[in-house]
């Protein structure tokens, strides 16, 4: 047998036990005989050094400290999930499930344990691992390939055969409740400093920038599931993990299919009864359905799938006493309370604040300062008062009163309205969240929605840190978004950690975002209400900031998941003096937007002269009497000047809706608004006469699914999934007989050859490029 067959051999060997021993836990060897076979292949490789490869396991271990962690963007985001703490709450998920595929079947879920642990993604290339990276922020985490490469549970090369030329596994990792205790038992007895709970102890432990101080620590990878997957795999999730288990992965013991909402919350009950007895820390269970196809057919909100939700088990929870109530100002100006607590121990760490939420929930609670409260820890993270023990009462107690001046600037505090529509009636009504009026003249305020405004997902400007922002607002060189584009180098030096390169830097970071999406500038603008999804709700539907801008409430209705209250939180925002002053001084300072000429077709045939009329808070007019209205007088103008006689002969109007009707055309405010709204429908070329229109009123790719595969060389595969998405196209994981089109870019595989079976529409990259330009 030749060297590098006795390497090879040894290699093989040295995985198996290792899956046996770490991944399976039913080892067939004693540790003295695997360690006397990793010793002959350390010395054959001493011997003969051309022949060592990355995925040895001699190599576990073969990167020096790094100086840092680079960025790694992932694919395929690593979404968050939904939360659920009661029985009802897992059986409304259940029910959504059922209502989105559209039947009353039984589900199949796969149930398995919620590791308390840190999220991280392995990639396997021709099944060698290649990359390691935390989850981060969900679309960026670090390289951390190093260090998850001492993990004696990661495989560097997959076992057996099969397995995709790129998998992306995904997983967390964790430690062991035995490991934990063992290393803080070394820490106390050298002298260090011990960790407070598993999961800081893993996190801590991933993110040593010397992978032997990682290699040290008893940390374990648990698969759950996948990212980017080059060629198909079985539709069943339970299938997948028990295959990539095959591989040489890890995956929870604990695992479980179940089938029907009661044996969902059964799993949960049965897996919580003995939750302490577990090896590891789990914070909850991770429900999922089974099916692939079931999942794509769902899809996901903007932060989580619809597929999957976590339930989430009882924090740990204690009593300690309020001392005082502080009132903290957010980037909206929201004045929220914050409990002042006596220190105590919860959930292994020292709690001495916690969230009150609202003056509501304050009232609720009767919480006042001097109470004793018990302290739970919001899913093992955020700490929050969830009762008053009223038992304990002395009667010193304080009670607790919203300010009517800001802490922070000294201007007024109002409690914000809620506006609410109901039997054709706008209602507005006192809410829970009480607001600072001094707007970017607070400086709370300020320096949190320039944080916002320089964060990567809105303006992106590197090198623009919290702590930098907070010198600029404290040194009075910014009092608004547009005063970043002002600012000089020289400024940018009197700063605290900025030297000439890094000022100069930073400079030029700023003038680079002067060009940027609809979508992201006003995501980064910071509307109240106003995440990343709606502002590109905005920006696909209305084209331009300036309709934005001057969109009225019942134009913002129009757009896809925009209410009334999220409305009116944009044409305030617009309609604020301050706020335009900013909008005007950041174009006149040279913002150029990415913008669009006209609004969506969609949205162009989404309003006829029965919706208008439907909207116009008339009493007794519903739908049906908004129809026959609209189809009696044709336009806005004939409605507006008819008399009784006329209305008496519209079809099927009561005589109620008729003086209702009547008594608003006397009402010139009203007839006003209505006019208003008409003239906006014309200018922004939207249709608004007695019949929708059809002609190119849907997107062109409405009703279609596509699937892309394979790798494109001219465009990242998200920007093709957005570029689809923004036409109206569904786009799946996988092939199936419903796909439309697959589009195939080299390296296409086993999705390209069961399309050609199939006898679907494959088209390559220059053919879906002259596609997409043909759209536009």
């Amino acid at each position: 047998m030749t060297p590098e067959q006795q390497i090879s051999a040894l290699r093989e060997q040295l995985q198996q036990h290792a899956y046996r021993y770490y991944v399976l836990d039913d080892p067939t060897v004693t540790d003295a005989e695997y360690d006397r076979l990793y010793r002959d292949l350390e010395a054959l490789e001493q011997q003969h050094p051309e022949l060592i490869s990355e995925d040895s396991p001699t190599q576990r271990v073969g990167a020096k400290p790094s100086g840092g962690f680079a960025e790694v963007v992932h694919e395929v985001p690593m979404l968050s999930l939904s939360n659920q703490f009661s029985p009802e709450d897992v059986a409304a998920f259940y029910r959504r499930a059922q209502d989105g595929l559209e039947t009353r079947d039984e589900l199949t879920v796969t149930a398995e344990p919620k590791l308390d642990g840190l999220a991280v993604s392995i990639l396997y290339e021709k099944g060698v691992l290649v990359r390691a990276a935390t989850r981060g922020d969900g679309a960026t985490g670090e390289d951390i390939t190093a260090n998850v490469r001492t993990i004696q549970s990661v495989p560097l090369k997959l076992l057996g055969s099969g397995w995709p030329e790129r998998l992306e596994v995904r997983g967390e990792v964790y430690m062991p409740r035995a490991g934990f205790e063992a290393l803080n038992e070394h820490a106390r007895a050298t002298g260090q400093k011990v960790f407070v709970n598993p999961r800081n102890a893993a996190a801590g432990s991933l993110r040593q920038l010397d992978p032997q101080i990682t290699a040290s620590r008893p940390l374990t990878f648990c698969c759950y599931g996948t990212g980017v997957v080059s060629d198909d795999l079985p539709d069943s999730y339970f299938e997948t993990l028990n295959l990539i288990n095959s591989w040489g992965l890890k995956i929870s013991s604990e695992i479980a299919q179940v089938t029907g909402v009661e044996a969902c919350n059964d799993y949960i009950a049965r897996l919580g009864a003995k939750r302490d007895s577990l090896p590891f820390d789990i914070d909850g269970v991770v429900l999922k359905l089974d099916s692939r196809e079931a999942q794509e057919q769902l899809g996901f909100r903007a932060r989580d799938p619809r597929w999957a939700t976590a339930y989430k088990y009882p924090a740990q929870e204690e009593i300690t006493q309020l001392r005082d109530v502080d009132f903290q100002v957010g980037r909206t100006g929201a004045v929220t309370p914050v409990a002042r607590l006596e220190p105590v121990f919860v959930g292994g760490v020292t709690v001495s604040n916690a969230t009150l939420h609202n003056m509501d929930e304050i009232a609720r609670l009767d919480a006042r300062i001097g109470d004793w409260v018990v302290i739970r820890r919001a899913g093992d993270v955020i700490p929050q008062v969830v009762k008053v023990v009223t038992d304990r009462r002395d009667g010193s107690e304080l009670p607790v009163h919203a300010p009517e001046q800001c802490p922070v600037c000294g201007a007024d505090v109002e409690r914000v309205e809620l506006v609410k529509r109901g039997k054709g009636v706008e209602q507005r009504q006192q809410g829970s969240i009480y607001r600072c009026v001094g707007r970017l003249g607070c400086s709370a305020q300020l320096k949190q929605a320039l944080i916002h405004f320089v964060s990567r997902k809105a303006m992106d400007i590197d090198g623009l840190g919290d702590k930098a922002v907070e010198q600029l607002v404290d040194r009075e060189l910014i009092k608004s978004p547009a005063d970043l584009f002002k600012l000089t180098v020289e400024q940018v030096l009197s700063l605290e950690g900025y030297a000439e390169l890094s000022a100069q830097n930073l400079i030029d970071a700023i003038a680079g975002a002067k060009s940027i999406s609809l979508a992201r500038f006003v995501y980064a603008m910071g509307i109240p209400e106003v995440g990343e999804e709606t502002a590109r709700t905005l920006a696909n539907s209305l084209g331009t900031l300036d309709r934005i801008r001057r969109a009225q409430v019942r134009t913002l209705l129009r757009l896809p998941d925009i209410g009334l209250e999220v409305a009116h939180e944009i044409t305030h925002f617009m309609s604020d003096v301050h706020n335009q002053n900013v909008l005007d001084q950041l174009l006149e300072l040279g913002i150029e937007l990415e913008e669009s000429d006209s609004i969506s077709a969609k949205l162009q045939a989404s309003v006829s002269l029965a919706d208008l009329l439907e909207g116009a808070n008339i009493s007794a007019v519903a739908a049906t009497g908004a129809k026959n209205l609209a189809s009696h007088f044709v336009t806005l103008d004939e409605f507006l000047s008819a008399d009784g006689a006329q209305l008496s002969m519209v079809p099927k109007l009561s005589s109620r809706a008729i003086e209702a009707v009547l008594q608003v055309l006397q009402d010139a405010e009203w007839v006003a608004e209505q006019k208003a709204f008409e003239a906006q429908l014309i200018d922004f070329g939207m249709h608004w006469t007695s019949e929708k229109h059809s002609n190119g009123a849907e997107d062109p790719l409405e009703g279609q699914t596509w699937v892309l595969t394979g790798t494109l060389e001219s465009m990242g595969r998200s920007d093709a999934k957005n570029r689809l998405q923004a036409l109206g196209a569904k786009v799946a994981g996988s092939v199936s007989a419903n796909t439309d089109v697959v589009v195939a870019g080299p390296g296409a595989g086993s999705k390209l050859a069961k399309a050609e079976q199939l006898g679907i529409r494959v088209l390559d990259e220059a053919q879906f490029l002259q596609f997409l330009n043909e759209q536009e």
